[in-house]
């Protein structure tokens, strides 16, 4: 939804999870034109009983070709939150050495009364990660969600060229190829569709 509402500035609130989609758009920051690729990750999940994480061959593709992560949580899920460090300990173990942006960002900030991570707390974890925090709402507020990646894209095109060579260097994976914006349209236009005909049954 965050995804979504970043490249289009509309919600939808029924939308095709855990694809792992990967989207292209160019943005102009500072005056100069970058060229962005958003990696929609499946879901990530902790392993029972355990601090350590349960995730796709593809995040981990994903991770070896990121310049820059956004990690999302709600603020009424507390469990959302949990996983984000070894999360992080799982990246660092990718790039050891890389410093990369992250974005903390914590999502349904319209839902206060049913909080459970408080904005302190997710401060508190951003610091110790090195990244930055955000509260947002998907739903809300497209600005707050569009100015978060905006800042985080300051930050790449800062700190674009100088490890991600080094970082690279002898993985033998190919870059994911990115569809065009039309094909994000499409997918917003089959869920705008479903939703008006579930509309029209009840």
């Amino acid at each position: 939804a965050l995804v979504v509402r970043f490249l289009t500035k509309r919600f939808i609130g029924d939308y095709e999870a855990n694809t792992g989609a990967l989207y292209s758009r160019k943005f102009t920051i500072d005056g100069e034109q970058i060229s962005l690729q958003v990696q929609d990750t499946p879901f990530v999940s902790l392993e029972d009983d355990t601090d350590s994480i349960c995730c796709q061959e593809q995040i981990n593709r994903s991770i070896y070709w990121a310049d820059g992560f956004v990690f999302v949580y709600s603020i009424t899920d507390y469990e959302s939150f949990r996983l984000l460090r070894p999360l992080h300990q799982h990246i660092r173990r990718i790039h050891p050495n890389a410093n990369i942006p992250l974005l903390l960002m914590a999502n349904k900030g319209d839902l206060l009364r049913a909080r459970q991570v408080s904005s302190k707390e997710g401060l508190q974890l951003a610091t110790e990660l090195g990244g930055t925090y955000c509260e947002v709402s998907a739903r809300e507020n497209c600005e707050g969600v569009h100015e978060a990646f905006q800042q985080l894209c300051q930050e790449l095109s800062r700190s674009s060229g100088s490890c991600n060579g080094e970082k690279r260097r002898g993985l033998h994976l190919v870059r994911p190829k990115s569809p065009n914006m039309q094909d994000l349209k499409r997918r917003l236009k089959q869920a705008l569709t479903s939703k008006g005909k579930s509309a029209t049954t009840l």
